[in-house]
């Protein structure tokens, strides 16, 4: 009988604590046990190239990320730092630039998060399995994903330091050598007027311009071509005033080396042109070998839908140079990784995800050495002291500030 009194005594003080409960609102405030809630799975975003595209996304998603639940990204890039490539053609001059000022260690930029939220790899990609969502990086390591973004970017087709190559210390070699060898050279022939092109010739000819013969040829009957006649006139004027030769409608049909060391160019017609150093600076080559030719253009560059995803896969996306989308800008690049990192974050929060809105204007801004630039923005040409104020230091500053995310 006792204990069916004290039985009842426990009923109505477990009762009259969850009335208070009610009343106060405490019972419904009182924190759930963590045992009655589904456990939440880890996230696992890979992103693949350490340049400007996958240093961006990797911070992007890491500062917003972490309100969506458990979330890591892994960042895999066959070079060890972060290359400002943007300021390439200056860097080819010797003494302009310090090692430290083009490159810095990719892993040293995400110091500020948490070992189990970011790892760095440094391997190069070689496969990806779209059906079993891995990714097989060299050294024969492989992991798993639930969001992969492809940012791997191209390579000249000359080897030359314009690009990441294969590793950091190649690009840097790369880089050393080529200096050594503007430094030696008495003539220098550039090879492709493009935007490269143009912006190595007005830095070789503002350095050197009484010093050396600097020579730019053009397939075309313009430089630039495909922007408007009145840039590609201004650029012109301006490299002459540097005392470069423009060599235009003159293609080069393949290159020697002679005896004493210089290179014998064989232009089509019949022509020859020797030279001491011989610089190509035209095209790229997509770093797209490691996914299957299905999901590549004739060119090598990835197909993506609307949404910047690799048509036929699952939570796959391919932003910056490596992508069809938009030319191998920067200004396109960093456009295509803020809509990548929303996209992500939108199906982590189960929102819709929208399509992305390709640019439909041409627009460029050019450094003809120090002190001049010229640019347009669609049809309308950019006066040039604007171009060459904001162009001034190639955005060098800016590489610290992008690696270790605090622009964003």
């Amino acid at each position: 009988m006792l204990n069916i009194f004290r039985l009842a005594a426990n009923t109505i003080r477990q009762a009259t604590k969850i009335v208070f409960q009610l009343l106060t609102g405490t019972y419904i405030a009182a924190p759930i046990s963590d045992s009655t809630l589904p456990p939440r799975t880890m996230k696992h975003i890979v992103i693949l190239g350490g340049s400007y595209a996958g240093i961006s996304t990797a911070h992007r998603l890491l500062k917003k990320a972490s309100k969506l639940g458990p979330l890591k990204v892994t960042l895999a890039s066959p070079n060890s730092h972060f290359y400002w490539n943007i300021a390439s053609p200056r860097g080819l001059i010797p003494g302009e630039f310090d090692d430290e000022q083009l490159f810095q260690p990719i892993a040293a930029g995400f110091r500020q998060y948490p070992a189990e939220q970011f790892e760095f790899i440094n391997a190069s990609a070689e496969d990806v399995d779209i059906q079993a969502k891995k990714v097989t990086l060299s050294g024969s390591r492989s992991i798993s994903y639930d969001f992969l973004v492809l940012c791997t970017g191209c390579r000249t087709k000359e080897h030359t330091p314009f690009k990441g190559l294969e590793s950091t210390e190649a690009t840097k070699d790369a880089l050393h050598e080529l200096q050594m060898r503007v430094k030696a050279a008495k003539t220098i022939v550039l090879a492709g007027a493009g935007a490269t092109g143009v912006e190595i010739a007005g830095e070789l000819g503002y350095k050197y311009g009484t010093q050396k013969k600097v020579i730019l040829i053009s397939g075309g009957s313009t430089v630039l071509e495909g922007r408007p006649s009145s840039v590609s006139k201004a650029t012109i004027k301006e490299l002459q005033k540097m005392n470069v030769v423009v060599k235009l409608q003159t293609k080069i049909k393949g290159s020697t080396t002679t005896s004493d060391g210089q290179q014998e160019l064989a232009l089509v017609g019949g022509d020859k042109l020797v030279t001491d150093l011989y610089i190509p600076t035209f095209g790229v080559t997509p770093n797209s070998s490691y996914l299957p030719a299905k999901f590549v253009n004739a060119d090598g560059f990835i197909t993506v839908d609307e949404y910047l995803k690799l048509k036929g896969a699952e939570n796959v996306w391919a932003i910056g140079d490596v992508s069809e989308v938009e030319p191998p800008q920067f200004m396109f690049c960093d456009a295509q990784s803020v809509h990548a990192a929303k996209s992500i974050l939108s199906i982590l929060a189960n929102k819709a995800i929208l399509p992305y809105k390709a640019s439909t204007s041409s627009m460029i801004g050019i450094q003809i050495g120090k002190k001049v630039g010229v640019g347009h923005f669609g049809g309308m040409k950019i006066p040039g002291f604007i171009v060459a104020t904001m162009r001034k230091s190639l955005f060098t500053q800016r590489l610290v500030t992008m690696l270790d995310g605090s622009e964003f």
